[in-house]
């Protein structure tokens, strides 16, 4: 009997050990797992900030040139209004007299369609 309490005793103790390697195997299989999905992750934020610089660059170069062209049409308006308003200043006087002579010189004739 003894030799069959040992073969059961050494029996459970290689039933224990392997748990134990099963168990030790599962830690290990759960940390590779955890590396795998981390690194996983940063693969896909170095790639998510990759995609974000290049849409940033792009919208700065489209934008940029946008913005140039708003500087350029502020400036061209501002050009074209300092010509109006000196073209203004020198023609006033003469467009004032015309309209005045116009508006004061009558001259009363009789309708060509008048019937007498």
């Amino acid at each position: 009997m003894a030799s069959q309490s040992q073969g059961i005793h050494h029996l459970l103790q290689a039933e224990k050990k392997a748990k134990e390697k099963l168990d030790e195997a599962k830690k290990r299989k759960g940390k590779r797992l955890k590396q795998a999905k981390d690194e996983a992750m940063a693969e896909i934020e170095r790639y998510r900030l990759k995609r974000e610089n290049e849409y940033k660059k792009k919208q700065t170069d489209t934008m940029g040139s946008h913005g140039n062209l708003s500087v350029q049409i502020e400036e061209q308006t501002k050009i074209k209004h300092q010509a109006l308003k000196r073209d203004f200043q020198q023609n006033k006087d003469a467009v004032l007299k015309k309209l005045l002579d116009l508006v004061c010189d009558i001259k009363p004739e009789v309708h060509a369609n008048y019937r007498a």
